[in-house]
């Protein structure tokens, strides 16, 4: 299936409860310095939310927990490649995410035939420090043409108002996190998004 244009990053399930029935139909489950117990629960409860509303379920970083969860997707950062079993992940059917910020880590991720890369950020992000500064729109054009059909995400700094260029550039999806988890109506922000990506 194709991957729908807006692709929304939340921390737990709490936030999957209150933005899938509102349409979200991509969601990556991001979860940092909990307890494995807790990760894994929060897996499980994504997984059957996202089928319970059709819509896909990306996990960030703990793929040896999604593959025994029956996830379908994984997103995997730089450091996280480092330590991920690659053919593990493929035999288990699951489909690849992967971040880039430089041209080093695009050839790198280029050559592992991912599902989608993202490009990030894109412009400067509150979210985590980085040691890169943004990337701008001219970067999205031209890693655009260097991953082909591979759907590009671009990611950081992302709001209602910056998607249409950053699509116009090339992006095929665009990830958005504190522009709704830090909006005063999250709810209606998601709202926009939805109207401005579909």
């Amino acid at each position: 299936m194709a991957l729908d244009r807006f692709y929304p990053i939340f921390d737990n399930t709490s936030w999957l409860r209150r933005m899938l029935p509102l349409g979200v139909k991509l969601v990556q489950l991001r979860i940092k310095d909990r307890p494995i117990e807790v990760v894994l629960d929060e897996i499980a409860l994504g997984r059957d939310l996202c089928a319970e509303h059709g819509a896909v379920l990306v996990i960030n970083d703990y793929w040896q927990e999604a593959i025994a969860a029956g996830c379908d997707w994984i997103h995997l950062g730089q450091e996280d490649l480092d330590e991920a079993n690659l053919d593990a992940i493929r035999a288990a059917g699951l489909k690849l995410g992967v971040s880039t910020h430089d041209d080093d880590e695009l050839d790198r991720v280029l050559a592992m035939a991912p599902d989608y890369v993202a490009l990030g950020p894109v412009y400067p992000t509150i979210l985590k420090k980085m040691k890169w500064h943004q990337q701008g729109l001219p970067r999205v054009t031209e890693w655009k043409a260097r991953v082909g059909d591979i759907p590009l995400v671009g990611i950081g700094g992302m709001s209602v108002e910056r998607a249409p260029g950053v699509f116009e550039a090339g992006a095929d999806i665009v990830a958005a996190v504190t522009d709704i988890t830090l909006n005063e109506d999250p709810e209606g922000r998601l709202k926009q998004w939805i109207g401005a990506t579909r």
